[in-house]
């Protein structure tokens, strides 16, 4: 049994900070409908049935922007609680153990960009991880005022459950689609993706 495993009846109390972002865009209450939206998804009409069409008339729930923080919302949630249970780590420690792998050592800040968060927010989970020798952490021989990071053995097998889980969870999500199916999907997410990243330039730039 992997370290931390003792506060796994809290797991669920561990995963509503990532559906904050559907609130955000005020569709939190379509995020806990997912079930209801599928079962009368048949009846949905698409917005691209009428591209003639006023498409502010279409409701947020039917955007695919919106679709898509559903789907990674879902998975998120379902993730959590997966690795909660194969090596009780809450969603801020899996991100970390999951960025830090099995590379060198690594300093806090740099560890903090790989999972998109700042060196304060990262800090608390990070001693967590620590005190529970799941990492370790050393002076940096070329800078002693930086401190180095990475994951000790215990850390490793933290990891590669991790790894093995998400490789588990992959196959079953895209096991209905065709290889053919999956070049297109992933095709189209990259286009989708680097839309997205234009759109996100575009918004810095007014502001």
């Amino acid at each position: 049994m992997l370290p931390g495993n003792d506060n796994l009846s809290q797991s669920e109390l561990e995963i509503d900070d990532y559906v904050n972002g559907c609130k955000n865009l005020g569709i939190g209450g379509f995020y806990w409908h997912i079930l209801d939206m599928k079962q009368k998804s048949k009846r949905a009409v698409s917005p691209l049935a009428n591209p003639a069409g006023d498409d502010r008339l279409a409701p947020i729930t039917a955007m695919m922007s919106s679709r898509l923080l559903v789907l990674a919302n879902v998975l998120k949630r379902g993730a959590i609680l997966r690795y909660k249970r194969l090596a009780g780590l809450s969603s801020v420690e899996f991100g970390l153990v999951a960025s830090m792998g099995r590379r060198p050592p690594m300093s806090v800040v740099a560890l903090a960009a790989a999972v998109g968060m700042d060196k304060g927010q990262i800090s608390r989970a990070l001693a967590g991880l620590v005190s529970r020798k799941l990492v370790a952490k050393t002076a940096n021989p070329r800078d002693s005022r930086e401190v180095l990071v990475c994951l000790t053995r215990a850390g490793l097998a933290a990891h590669d459950a991790i790894v093995a889980g998400a490789q588990e969870r992959n196959r079953r999500l895209l096991e209905q689609l065709s290889k053919d199916d999956l070049v297109v999907l992933l095709g189209q997410i990259d286009r989708l993706t680097d839309t997205a990243a234009q759109m996100l330039a575009a918004e810095k730039n007014v502001s």
